[in-house]
């Protein structure tokens, strides 16, 4: 019996001219296609001028739970399942995931087709620092729990990427300068790679006001990570003091803060002796 494997097709996040030749190839030569909107993907293949195998099914957040084990089952039984979303790759902030770790479960083969990605795009053209970088994806709704997450990422030293729907922008710009600071710098990418293309960049309270107005499209959000904070001996000396007055030695408290400050043990020690 031949192998069978989930494939993860990215789809392009725009402009169709964007899909890399093997997408084609796979879309016309599968057993079965999961894909989270089938207009759309009838749409793109179109475009591609690709034919679809008979079989095309919904992959979707509402039957997610539902269609897994019948695709599981299939790739179990040698069948080449390929798995697309709206745009992007499958399972980044997209139906997917609980596809993929069924088949992992399983023991099944998972690979993916790479393409066009919204994160990276961003990244790239935000004119922000690139070389470390995360990905939170949308931001909770609510807005209590939408300030615990920014709260808990308010020292995050890497460039953060999010994902956020037209109409909700301006409020999560709003949020973002509340809990970084006016003067965060970032970006605002809307509608890449389409024809509307546009990419704002300055502080977050500058990208706030402007998003007032309304924005329209898919939106990616880049923010600068959290300044570094520069630490002297003398900033540090009152915690150094208070550990050795609590009974721990002085060359251990000294090297203990120095990992986790960056500062010189041999600053620490001797401002501490001077200040005894």
């Amino acid at each position: 019996m031949p192998e069978g494997v989930l494939v993860l097709a990215a789809t392009p996040i725009g402009d169709p001219a964007d899909a890399p030749p093997r997408l084609a190839r796979e879309l016309a030569g599968v057993d079965v296609i999961a894909a989270e909107d089938t207009r759309r993907l009838r749409r793109l293949a179109d475009a591609l001028e690709v034919s679809l195998p008979p079989s095309v099914v919904s992959y979707h957040e509402h039957n997610e739970a539902s269609r897994t084990p019948e695709l599981v089952a299939r790739v179990a039984r040698g069948e080449r399942v390929v798995l697309v979303t709206d745009a992007g790759m499958p399972s980044v902030s997209d139906p997917g995931y609980r596809l993929v770790t069924a088949c992992v479960d399983k023991g099944l083969r998972v690979t993916c087709v790479p393409g066009p990605s919204a994160v990276l795009m961003a990244l790239a053209v935000s004119g922000l620092p690139v070389d470390r970088f995360c990905f939170e994806g949308f931001l909770p709704r609510k807005a209590g729990e939408r300030s615990r997450r920014l709260a808990a990422l308010v020292d995050e030293p890497r460039t953060m990427v999010f994902f956020e729907a037209p109409h909700r922008l301006a409020e999560m710009l709003s949020a973002l300068a509340s809990a970084f600071g006016d003067d965060r710098s970032a970006a605002v990418c809307r509608e890449l790679t389409k024809t509307y293309e546009e990419v704002r960049r300055g502080p977050l309270a500058d990208l706030a006001e402007w998003a007032v107005d309304g924005a329209r499209g898919e939106i990616t959000v880049v923010v600068a990570g959290a300044p570094a904070v520069r630490h002297t001996a003398a900033d540090l000396l009152p915690e150094v003091l208070a550990r050795v007055a609590d009974g721990e030695r002085l060359k251990d408290v000294c090297a203990d803060v120095s990992s986790s400050t960056g500062v010189s043990k041999k600053a620490l020690y001797d401002a501490a002796l001077a200040a005894r």
